[in-house]
């Protein structure tokens, strides 16, 4: 039997990445359940996929046997709406290994169809979350490397994977590219000066601060990140609070969090929004960007926007399990640890939209 690419070699490798995978995953699961989390299923095909502006859900709308009009349906790109529902139905720590689908990603570090690691904790915020996380991914690292403890090589450089991680706000992350994002205040005009004068292309004049934030944030910082052991980048722009709370001692700043390693960007997560008024909102907000973009305008998912204000306080975080094992065995792609990558079947140009 061959590999893909035709050889015993490539057979061997992707015999050793799904190996490593079960062992992961195998691990994941023993400390949440430890940590007593339960593990939960819910659906991939759903009435109304996420609203982020730069992700694009697969179609797939149902087609009834009998006959009749077709009712839209969407892959999810997460199963965050669903897990919430959960939350405000009283389970209290949950998780799930979810197959998720994002049309046109694919590079390096992404594929369309990838595997996520979602879990939630009622009773505590983002900070409670991050502990949980860590912890489990200490955790996977000595399952996979029980002769090496925690430091684990990549692309010629070694992170600790040892519990806890570094923590350092936005702001810190780019004060160190010697840009003061705190004085900006929120101005793109303002923040477009400052990268030109440290010599960081921030696009052109007029656009909004948000892109040229993250034009900025992909040239200068997320490469610097995680070079040696995991960070949590925490603190935000309120503008990117997404389904976060604001920090009710700064409003400037969102209680969300993005874990980073040799600056791959390997979670995402919140102190959750429980305030149905302001989801709402947020929504119809970037619903209304997505139209400007030229992106489909998805409906809104009524039944999560109505679990939202029973959410008890709680932390969540969605994390890429694919680049975790990517890291963890030191394979230089995403493409080399999964058994049928899109890569394998897809012509594609261009990178991966921004902010995915």
């Amino acid at each position: 039997m061959a590999g893909p690419d035709g050889s015993k070699e490539g057979t061997r490798s992707r015999i050793d990445a799904a190996r490593s995978r079960a062992r992961l995953q195998a691990a994941l699961r023993a400390w949440l359940a430890t940590a007593r989390f339960d593990e939960v299923e819910t659906p991939c095909l759903v009435p109304a996929p996420g609203m982020e502006p730069h992700i694009q859900a697969f179609e797939a709308p149902f087609i009834p046997e009998g006959g009749g009009p077709a009712r839209p349906l969407w892959l999810h790109s997460s199963p965050e709406y669903a897990m919430k529902r959960l939350l405000a139905q009283g389970f209290e720590r949950i998780f799930q290994f979810a197959r998720v689908f994002r049309n046109g990603e694919v590079s390096d570090t992404h594929n369309p169809e990838f595997t996520m690691l979602e879990m939630y904790r009622a009773g505590t915020d983002h900070r409670g979350i991050m502990e949980d996380l860590e912890r489990a991914l200490e955790a996977g690292a000595r399952a996979l490397h029980p002769e090496g403890g925690t430091r684990l090589p990549w692309k010629g450089r070694e992170l600790d994977w040892g519990a806890p991680f570094e923590r350092m706000t936005v702001a810190e992350a780019f004060a160190s590219a010697g840009i003061d994002l705190a004085a900006c205040d929120g101005d793109a005009g303002r923040l477009r000066t400052a990268a030109r004068a440290r010599a960081i292309d921030p696009g052109p004049d007029g656009e909004g601060f948000d892109d040229a934030f993250f034009r900025i944030f992909l040239q200068a910082v997320e490469p610097e990140l995680g070079n040696s052991r995991p960070v949590y980048l925490v603190d935000w722009p309120a503008s990117m609070a997404a389904l976060a709370r604001i920090r009710s001692d700064d409003p400037r700043w969102a209680e969300r969090f993005e874990l980073y390693a040799a600056g791959v960007e390997l979670a995402n997560g919140f102190a959750e929004l429980n305030d149905a008024t302001e989801q709402r909102r947020r929504l119809l907000e970037e619903r209304a960007l997505r139209v400007r973009l030229g992106r489909p305008a998805y409906p809104l998912d009524e039944e999560f926007l109505a679990a939202v204000g029973r959410m008890p306080d709680a932390g969540g975080v969605a994390l890429g399990l694919d680049r975790l094992l990517m890291l963890l065995t030191g394979a230089p792609r995403i493409a080399d640890v999964l058994l049928f990558p899109a890569s394998g079947f897809l012509q594609v140009r261009g990178p991966a939209a921004p902010g995915t």
